[in-house]
């Protein structure tokens, strides 16, 4: 065999090892950016569920400050009943009297 033929083989070896070594990098940089993509989604999910339990909590709070209020409107309303039929029975002795 001449040099030339050898020097055909190893070219043709040399670009199938080059284009392997290229195909493995490329899927390595794809798995690395695929990696941080995911990472990223991943991130921002946390945030958003953080945000979420935020106004969960806000929301809870609230209610129990809603139930507080309602249960002294109640009793302001109780209280504002009587005060009528106070009210009331003045009237009806000053109407007599």
């Amino acid at each position: 065999m001449d040099w030339a033929a050898w020097i055909g083989i190893a070219a043709g070896v040399a670009g199938i090892v080059y284009g392997a070594a290229q195909y493995l990098r490329g899927r390595h940089v794809d798995d690395e950016a695929g990696g941080r993509a995911q990472g990223t989604v991943l991130t921002e999910l946390g945030y958003i569920k953080s945000g979420v339990d935020d106004i969960k909590r806000k929301q809870e709070r609230q209610d129990e400050q809603n139930m507080r209020v309602v249960a002294r409107l109640t009793a302001v309303e109780a209280s504002a009943a009587e005060a009528h039929k106070r009210l009331d029975r003045i009237e009806e002795s000053a109407e007599r009297g």
